[in-house]
């Protein structure tokens, strides 16, 4: 792994020695990080990002072609994106239009990455505009120094007062660094909600900590000699910077995090949230991050929270339980089961919004009964014959779906072992591992696997147990671990491509231009160290249970066998807007070889 990081690791209490000067500078970075609420900016903002004018009319433009585009369709930011930096579709680079670039200062050279297929080609250089240049520019298309602007770029008629209002936002976008940068110093921030096992809590933190200190310990930001190398921009540009790592441990109820998060947010505003931990909710840390506007980085979270439009702000891997519910109510109604539905769940973690989503989902299936039994009701001790008499009445024609986590699979396994009927389990809430699953219900089992098959794993996570073994950290939950490990390196590997233009919304907008791409070329050099430095790994042929893709929906290219990512997950891709890098699971069942492996019932489901 060539994880490049340091470690800063600062508690609330810690921070509150700092002193009357510290709180007030925290309180100054606090009030940069807020939106904005300027009332000329805003209207500026509106126009930029949702083309909508002033008056409440909708943004119109004509491209030289007689194209026309009006309203949300003709907005700035759909090209050049909410931090003004910039696009790449295929061949089409949009160049940025942020105010350092369109207005850069006397000797200032502004660059940024634009094809992260070639190296670090960087933007062209252009004359600075002065703001009748620019209103030169967006009306005719005649651009700086009077090279015309692309013919994809529609003309737009605004009136003087709009073009003044455009341009003030214009001019203020993404000048100055996002908080949480701080001389060199790039500060990132971990959650940990209640709840989370001891054991998952250390190992999260163990392997953050590890890598910013092994970051750190290669980064360099004077000009001593380099002991690793960098890309030719950085190198060029000195943008490389530490990282600073504060934990923020939540306490008590959900409805009182939200002031915990803005308290330490007060008192050092991070750059963006790393990773995180969460067996429960994560709504009120997702609310957090999108009202002030901070990136929350693909934190390990049970379920994500529930809503009508994608986040902004928060990344993650998949929707967790939610999308296992999704994959299940898909596997049901083309199964035609029918009978009784019983999910156990518990009513203190994810587990129950699972069952609340699956069984909203199929509450018109006729043919079906669904109930759900809340394991939070009894004791340890009472739990295995109470379930034993709830499931008691039901038949081989009925289905039981688990939403249990391998604690509580051990303690009821007596119970659920008796009854005959066609069993599921979560794949997530067994941490990835099949071998979480008690011996005595694999038979009877089928699991809702939103992972890759094994094979795959083994492959996929090679270089993250070297990782772990070189540095001596046990392997305590393969899928948080792996999901952890993905969020640091791809961390490092995002903060590279942003140069100095260090803006929160550029960030993860780089990571939606980047990490289909990083992830298939990430693979692709591993699989070549891995033939340089080890005998030649014997191909493992793919199941002949799982039908050959045709490239439809819900068929997933990585079923070609083809090798596509450095994690637990088969491939991880977002497009512009999306926030959910992963998007189906299998349906799997035990085989009958001693070692219990797992098989595919048929192909990755995408509901």
């Amino acid at each position: 792994m060539t994880m490049r990081t340091s470690l800063n690791s600062l508690s609330l209490k810690r921070l509150a020695r700092r002193g009357f000067c510290g709180v007030l500078l925290a309180m100054l970075n606090l009030a940069q990080a807020q939106p904005v609420t300027d009332p000329t900016l805003e209207a500026g903002r509106r126009l930029f990002e949702t083309g909508v004018l002033p008056s409440g009319a909708r943004l119109s433009g004509k491209r030289p072609d007689g194209s026309q585009v009006t309203g949300s369709a003709a907005a700035c930011a759909n090209c050049h994106k909410a931090s003004g930096m910039g696009s790449v579709e295929g061949d089409i680079q949009v160049a940025p239009i942020a105010g350092r670039f369109l207005f850069p200062q006397a000797g200032e050279r502004p660059l940024a990455t634009m094809d992260p297929r070639i190296g670090k080609r960087m933007n062209l250089k252009r004359e600075a505009h002065t703001d009748a240049s620019l209103a030169l520019s967006i009306r005719t298309g005649k651009g700086s120094g009077g090279v015309p602007v692309s013919p994809l770029m529609p003309r737009y008629d605004l009136g003087d007062a709009d073009m003044k209002l455009l341009t003030a936002y214009l001019r203020q976008l993404s000048v100055e660094p996002s908080p949480g940068v701080e001389d060199r110093t790039i500060r990132f921030a971990t959650v940990i909600t209640p709840g989370v096992e001891p054991e998952r809590k250390k190992i999260l933190l163990d392997m953050l900590r590890t890598a910013v200190i092994q970051k750190n310990g290669s980064t360099v930001t004077s000009s001593v000699a380099r002991r690793h190398m960098v890309s030719a921009a950085e190198l060029v540009l000195g943008t490389e910077n530490k990282w600073a790592l504060d934990i923020w441990e939540l306490k008590g109820p959900p409805e009182t995090w939200g002031a915990q998060l803005a308290s330490y947010n007060q008192l050092a505003p991070p750059f963006a949230l790393l990773s995180g931990i969460s067996n429960t909710t994560w709504a009120p840390v997702e609310s957090f991050c999108e009202t002030q506007h901070i990136p929350c980085w693909f934190p390990s979270v049970a379920a994500t929270p529930e809503h009508a439009e994608q986040p902004r702000y928060s990344l993650y891997f998949s929707k967790g339980v939610l999308l296992e519910a999704d994959v299940m109510a898909e596997h049901v109604r083309a199964q035609k089961l029918g009978g009784r539905l019983v999910q156990i769940m518990r009513a203190g973690d994810a587990s129950s919004a699972a069952a609340a989503s699956l069984s909203k989902q199929l509450a018109n299936d006729a043919e079906l009964r669904v109930s759900s039994i809340n394991l939070d009701q009894w004791s340890a001790a009472e739990a295995p014959a109470q379930l034993a008499a709830q499931l008691s009445a039901l038949s081989a024609k009925d289905t039981v779906l688990s939403w249990l986590r391998p604690a509580d699979l051990r303690l009821l396994q007596t119970a659920l072992t008796a009854n005959q009927s066609l069993h599921y389990a979560s794949g997530s809430l067994l941490g990835g591992m099949a071998s979480n699953m008690p011996q005595a219900l694999r038979t009877n089992m089928r699991l809702v696997y939103p992972y890759d098959m094994p094979e795959g794993q083994q492959a996929n996570l090679a270089y993250m147990h070297i990782w772990l073994k070189m540095r001596k950290l046990p392997l305590v939950d393969e899928a948080l671990q792996s999901e952890v490990y993905f969020a640091l390196n791809f961390l490092t590997d995002s903060m590279s491509e942003l140069l100095d233009n260090l803006y929160r919304d550029y960030l993860l907008e780089r990571a939606e231009n980047m990490i289909g791409q990083r992830e298939a070329r990430k693979a692709e050099d591993e699989m070549r160290d891995q033939t340089l430095v080890r005998p030649r790994v014997r191909s493992v042929p793919m199941d002949a249970s799982i039908p050959r893709p045709k490239y439809g929906p819900g068929i997933a290219e990585h079923t070609t066998g083809m090798r596509e990512g450095t994690t637990i997950y088969p491939r991880l891709t977002l497009g512009p807007g999306q926030r959910y890098a992963s998007k189906g699971a299998y349906i799997v069942e035990y085989t009958d070889t001693p070692s219990g492996t797992l098989q595919a019932q048929g192909p990755w489901m995408v509901p």
